[in-house]
């Protein structure tokens, strides 16, 4: 890279901790740290939750995809995305804000506890901590790669460096450094995709080039579903994305949670749902004609880099990586904030009886120290990355195959025809459709991604839907939560305290 190059790097970083630094000055409990104190705008959160929605992967994994395979990649990776927002906007988004003015939780899964019990709160809770861990770990290892492409920096300190980078706004700023990074980073990623777009069209022909480029890309580079990704595997990546963009990735709950209104949850979301249908088009377009330009490179996971490299002037090779960089630590940051907020207000308080009455400067404390924490843990992952299939193969393997039995009994929970549904159903699924997933994958040693992923996704739905049917668990407090978040909730409510979220003994003991 030249030196301009090395200057907009450079920049990005330190424009990056000015607002960790500033957001401290927001943050003065733990509802600040994790959900903004209810005060974001709807505009920001919605940006804040599409930038949190993908990372670098989509420069490295994803972009492989697009050179070898071609448009399907935006048809089974983003389209579902857009689809599953917007049907969240409606359905999830609202529910999530209502819980939190309702009952002033912080964390997605405090409301667990009382609407199924604790052991359902407990193993949702350690089990989607384990795999956010591979997740983000799988985020650090995408990016490391575009650095080495760009800067010959070896992969393992192209993950120090940005996972250090990350830990410090985060730590700092909580979910306010989390958002307005996200805005910034939404800013110079545009800059930088608009950039290569136009100078990738450029090299192709401009747009009176577009109708004779398809004829010059390999065949069935057209096609939505090609190789392995199937209209089976579509189905269930539709189904899975329906809940991890809904709440099953903890973040982006977080980011509905921290607007000031249902009404504006619902905004955010239909944002971000346009986004998911616009913007990945536009970052995949170059790798897609990339076999046209750049015809035979060895490692297509390489691709993206390698045309920003040779394409673009100096200074924009700078700002572009500064993009992709960007989609990472949103990404990372977000989620290493949702995996604080889970481990203080629901871990913690399990194990520990001093972690019940934590004061407002040592939950803060607590939430950073877990942060940082998770953040170390996921680069240390991130460097055995290769052991798990590289970057694609934990996206799609693991992340994907394993986010249904965690999110499904969390998801269905929150709405009013599942109020029946207890804690059975809600542990049983969730352990069959993990064993299911060690079953497919490790035991049967699956290469099948399409099994991988909807094996324990069904595995889980099914059982959750049947027991429920079969043995109801009624109760009192499920009545009461799934009412409370509905739409008649946003109807003032009477005076008096809310109820906390929190079982009481009795309740405790009679749903064990």
């Amino acid at each position: 890279m030249a030196w301009p190059d090395w200057v907009a790097l450079g920049g990005y970083f330190v424009v990056m901790l000015f607002i960790g630094l500033w957001s401290h000055k927001r943050v003065s409990d733990v509802s600040d740290y994790f959900t903004g104190g209810g005060r974001m705008p709807w505009w920001l959160s919605g940006i804040s939750h599409h930038m949190s929605g993908y990372s670098a992967a989509v420069f490295v994994a994803y972009a492989a995809v697009a050179y070898s395979y071609g448009i399907t990649i935006y048809v089974w990776a983003f389209l579902p995305l857009a689809l599953a927002t917007g049907v969240g906007a409606w359905l999830f988004a609202p529910r999530w804000n209502r819980l939190r003015r309702r009952y002033d939780v912080a964390s997605p899964l405090e409301y667990l506890a009382r609407r199924y019990n604790i052991a359902t709160q407990q193993a949702l809770a350690w089990s989607g901590a384990l795999l956010k861990v591979f997740d983000v770990a799988a985020k650090w290892a995408s990016v490391a790669i575009l650095l080495n492409v760009f800067t010959g920096v070896s992969l393992d300190i192209g993950i120090l460096i940005t996972g250090v980078v990350t830990l410090v706004y985060c730590t700092v700023g909580g979910l306010w450094a989390d958002a307005l990074t996200d805005f910034g980073q939404f800013i110079i990623q545009g800059v930088a995709a608009l950039s290569m777009v136009i100078i990738t069209l450029n090299h192709v022909g401009g747009f009176s080039g577009l109708g004779s480029l398809w004829h010059r890309l390999p065949a069935d580079h057209t096609h939505p579903l090609v190789g392995p990704y199937t209209a089976g595997f579509l189905t269930a990546y539709v189904v899975v994305k329906l809940f991890e963009y809904n709440g099953g990735m903890w973040n982006l709950a977080q980011r509905y949670m921290a607007t000031d209104s249902a009404p504006a949850a619902k905004r955010s979301a239909l944002l971000s749902a346009a986004l998911y249908l616009i913007w990945p088009a536009v970052l995949l377009f170059p790798s897609v004609v990339g076999p046209v330009l750049m015809p035979h490179i060895a490692d297509p996971q390489q691709v993206y880099a390698l045309m920003a490299e040779n394409l673009l002037p100096a200074g924009l090779v700078g700002l572009t990586l500064a993009g992709m960089f960007s989609h990472t630590m949103a990404m990372a940051s977000s989620d290493a904030n949702a995996i604080a907020s889970v481990v203080v207000r629901d871990i913690i308080p399990a194990v520990a009886r001093r972690g019940r009455a934590l004061s407002a400067r040592s939950g803060l404390l607590a939430a950073r120290i877990c942060t940082v924490a998770f953040i170390a843990v996921s680069m240390v992952v991130a460097m055995e990355a290769s052991h798990f299939g590289g970057p694609l193969g934990i996206i799609t393997a693991l992340v994907a195959a394993v986010m249904g039995p965690i999110s499904i009994p969390m998801l269905l929970g929150l709405l009013p025809v599942f109020r029946r549904w207890g804690s059975l159903a809600a542990l049983l699924s969730w352990a069959c459709g993990l064993a299911s997933f060690v079953l497919v994958k490790y035991i049967l040693d699956s290469t099948d991604q399409t099994l991988t992923i909807a094996t324990p996704l069904a595995t889980s739905l099914v059982l959750y839907l049947v027991i429920g049917l079969v043995l109801p668990q009624p109760s009192a407090a499920a009545d009461e939560i799934t009412a409370a978040v509905s739409a008649a909730a946003d109807v003032p409510a009477p005076e008096g305290p809310t109820p906390p979220l929190v079982p009481d003994a009795g309740t405790a003991r009679g749903r064990q």
